[in-house]
């Protein structure tokens, strides 16, 4: 069977031919946007949890500028928790967790918002999950997500 080429020229719409390149920004833009939020979640949560760097254990000995339990930091790292203090290490290890509760959350399909994310961070992924968490978490999940969209608009107006 021979196939015969075609001497017609196909013309495609100028809009198909910039479909990909829209596609490419959309995509672009979204991780952008979830980066940013990223960002912001994490550094809200940094400013409610320690927000001078203290160096000083927490009540239940939580360290660093995310205010680590030691259980939290195993979890994500081999690293002596004492690591917790330096805070590039912290920041490597505060991705992680997000990373990992926001995976958890949409595992039990449940939107990983900043509220959520940070429900979470408080209160354990069980108190995100359960229809009633303690009243300390959800004041903590609110104050967090109020401050992360206050400093992701002031990262927008700052680019603007």
């Amino acid at each position: 069977m021979k196939i015969q080429k075609s001497s017609k020229n196909v013309r495609v719409p100028f809009l198909a031919r910039l479909a990909p390149v829209f596609v490419l920004s959309l995509l672009c833009i979204t991780t952008t946007a979830r980066a940013s939020e990223r960002w912001a979640t994490l550094e809200a949560i940094h400013q409610i949890e320690n927000p001078n760097d203290s160096m000083a254990p927490g009540p239940c000995g939580e360290l660093g500028a995310y205010q680590f339990r030691e259980d939290t930091w195993k979890m994500h790292t081999m690293a002596p928790f004492s690591d917790a203090l330096d805070r590039h290490t912290s920041d490597t290890i505060a991705v992680k967790h997000y990373e990992w509760l926001k995976a958890e959350l949409n595992r039990h399909g449940v939107e990983a918002s900043p509220y959520m994310i940070a429900l979470a961070w408080n209160g354990g992924i069980k108190a995100a999950l359960d229809p009633n968490p303690p009243a300390s978490a959800l004041d903590y999940a609110m104050r967090a997500a109020n401050l992360a969209a206050e400093l992701q608009s002031r990262q927008i107006a700052d680019v603007r």
